[in-house]
């Protein structure tokens, strides 16, 4: 949640994968939380073409906050998207 407050970074691993996101929205789906983020670097590198992740929670480790600002994009996070409109916790404001 600080994270998406400070529109900073997120160090994550998940799946064995480190990245960087961008986090946007914390939201819950049957009863598990679930966060919204746009994929900044995998393992490193730049991902192919930008788009929001989406990851569970509980499979995140290694969290750790990077002081680097982002922009919440429009163009990939819409707070009115049905997966989120309901059950959204804490989100990026615009």
């Amino acid at each position: 949640m600080e994270a998406i407050a400070r529109r900073v970074r997120l160090a994550a691993t998940y799946n064995g994968t480190a990245s960087i996101l961008a986090p946007h929205v914390l939201y819950t789906r049957a009863g598990e939380l679930y966060l919204g983020a746009v994929v900044m670097e995998r393992n490193g590198l730049p991902p192919r073409e930008p788009k929001l992740g989406i990851f569970k929670l509980d499979g995140m480790s290694a969290l750790a906050l990077v002081e680097q600002a982002f922009e919440p994009d429009r163009t990939l996070y819409d707070p009115r998207d049905p997966r989120f409109s309901e059950t959204t916790v804490f989100a990026v404001e615009f």
